[in-house]
C-alpha cells in the first residue's frame, strides 16, 4: 500500500512512471510533476 509520505516524495523523471498500490489502483506521476490516480 502506498503511505502519504510515499506520494509525497514521489519526483518527477524523464517520462511518466505509475507507483503501484496494492488494490489495484495506480500512482501516475508526470514528468511536470502532477500525481494522479488511476
Amino acid at each position: 500500500m502506498l503511505t502519504p509520505s510515499a506520494v509525497q516524495n514521489a519526483k518527477p523523471k524523464d517520462k511518466p512512471y505509475k507507483l503501484a498500490d496494492e488494490r489495484g489502483m495506480f500512482l501516475l506521476v508526470t514528468p511536470a510533476g502532477g500525481k494522479l490516480w488511476r
